[in-house]
């Protein structure tokens, strides 16, 4: 196999993946009651709505310009996706689908050749292929935060995201 074939089976395998991510996130998301959304267990824990805040975000500033510029933006406000602003689960949704917008969009660009290219994030060189394991990391710990906070609130009424207990 050669070093594109591995390029191109691992841009197969990693959209796949985050594809998975989003989309299990969003089934825990629809199971909460909108009244829900922004509920925390205490003054120094996320909500889903900051969670989704904090990870657009990311998204956002990490992955507009990807290639060519640092992937902390000089006009994010990171101290601001904590404070807990969502109004609704429309404006929740907004916030999720432009970031995620914005990040699968420059990952869908990305190709084999790029791999090995390096980009910034605070100044600190990457290659493109650490930048996006960095960024599965990051967004897996969020999304299992997500699933998590989804599962306590609809307690019993939780309907499982993947095989349920007893039943494989």
């Amino acid at each position: 196999m050669s070093a594109n074939d591995i390029g191109t089976e691992y841009f197969r395998v990693i959209n796949g993946k985050f594809a998975e991510l989003k989309r299990s996130a969003e089934k825990a998301i629809a199971q909460v009651p909108d009244d829900k959304l922004n509920w925390s267990l205490n003054k120094d824990s996320n909500s889903i709505a900051v969670i989704v805040h904090h990870m657009s975000g990311n998204m956002i500033s990490r992955w507009t310009d990807f290639l060519d510029s640092d992937g902390e933006k000089e006009g994010r406000d990171r101290d601001s996706e904590f404070e807990g602003t969502v109004a609704s689960r429309e404006e929740l949704l907004d916030i999720w689908n432009r970031g995620w917008g914005v990040f699968l969009q420059a990952l869908g660009s990305l190709g084999s050749d790029d791999l090995l290219r390096t980009v910034y994030i605070r100044e600190k060189p990457h290659s493109v292929l650490e930048a996006i394991e960095r960024q599965m990391s990051h967004y897996s710990s969020h999304i299992g935060q997500i699933i998590y906070i989804a599962k306590q609130i609809q307690s019993d009424a939780w309907e499982t995201l993947t095989i349920p207990r007893r039943k494989n």
